[in-house]
């Protein structure tokens, strides 16, 4: 029997190097084994059309609005799968009519954390699944270091306020402590903003954009991990931090929250670049404060891993395509 086709529609690119593009192109690997899977910008393809799939599944409520009407008008009784960003959970959905037609057309919603199903709607959240995203765990660097290295990673945009980063190493006393930003300038001003930071602020380096695997690399060295976001669906890097044995500090935000656990200890408040200061030094100076983070990051890697991640995806597209649609479901959290 021919294995069933799969459509993802990625409005984000290889080139992009997102987490959107990451995770399309991570599901993409996972369904393989089970299902012949195309990743495409949209949908349908240009040229002439071929037979259709059994199943699209879409990334960004607003940016895929075109792909997932389109198929929905054509293969009225083929099944849809919607993930949702964390601009269509935080922005988009409450403001824009293409984001929220996509939510109401979509069979079925994907979350990359529990704590977004508060912005749904009963309606919605009836059809919602909550999916943890993954990655390979990378043994944690050993040996004493000469730095203690915070690292961002994210493109310099407006969602991910690298600014506040910025603020919170002009704020930092004392030798020892870096902050290192790896990222594109996607916004002008904001990369300005970077130059200019980098040279009057000695413990600032922007790295610039960096391949996926060398930024783990980077990543893995680093003692912490700093995450300024006003937004985030399910950040693909905290996750990357916490196989790879480096803590975070987080903006205190429900994307962040449904990642690390209501109770973590190294939440602050967004855009607040003294709090996230405040913090680096806290986890450089006081090894108690710095175990604990650690701790709790160990803590939540069960979640995170490819395993989990393609046994819920495999259940959950099996389940879409043999018209079942199992209620809300969620993975273990710890306590």
């Amino acid at each position: 029997m021919t294995a069933a086709h799969i459509w993802i529609v990625s409005p984000a690119s290889a080139a992009a190097n997102n987490g959107n593009w990451q995770t399309a192109s991570r599901w993409a690997r996972f369904l393989r084994g089970r299902y012949r899977v195309t990743l495409a910008q949209q949908w349908p393809p240009e040229g002439p059309p071929g037979p259709a799939p059994a199943l699209l599944i879409a990334l960004h409520a607003r940016r895929s609005a075109a792909s997932l009407a389109a198929f929905a008008a054509a293969h009225p009784q083929r099944p849809t799968l919607l993930l949702l960003t964390g601009t269509d959970l935080y922005r988009d959905m409450h403001t824009d009519g293409a984001a929220q037609a996509s939510l109401r057309r979509a069979g079925a919603l994907a979350l990359l954390q529990p704590a977004g199903l508060a912005e749904l709607a009963p309606a919605l959240r009836a059809k919602a699944h909550v999916i943890y995203q993954s990655a390979p765990a990378l043994r944690p660097a050993a040996g004493a270091r000469r730095y203690f290295d915070v690292c961002m990673v994210g493109h310099l945009r407006a969602e991910k306020d690298p600014a506040t980063f910025m603020r919170a190493a002009a704020l930092l006393d004392g030798a020892g402590v870096r902050l290192l930003h790896i990222g594109a300038a996607l916004d002008p001003a904001l990369g300005a903003l970077a130059a200019a930071t980098q040279a009057a602020t000695p413990r600032y380096r922007w790295l610039g954009p960096l391949g996926h695997a060398a930024t783990r690399q980077r990543l893995k060295r680093c003692r912490l991990m700093a995450l300024s976001s006003h937004m985030e669906g399910g950040a693909n890097v905290i996750i990357e931090a916490v196989t790879s044995g480096v803590p975070v500090l987080a903006s205190d935000i429900g994307g962040n929250r449904g990642m690390l656990g209501e109770d973590y200890a190294g939440y602050f408040p967004a855009g607040d670049a003294a709090a996230l200061a405040a913090l680096i030094a806290r986890a450089a100076a006081d090894a108690a404060f710095y175990a604990r983070l650690r701790a709790q990051c160990a803590a939540r890697a069960p979640l995170f891993t490819p395993a989990a991640e393609q046994t819920a995806l495999l259940q959950l597209v099996d389940n879409l395509l043999r018209r079942e649609f199992p209620p809300y479901t969620t993975t273990w959290t710890p306590q």
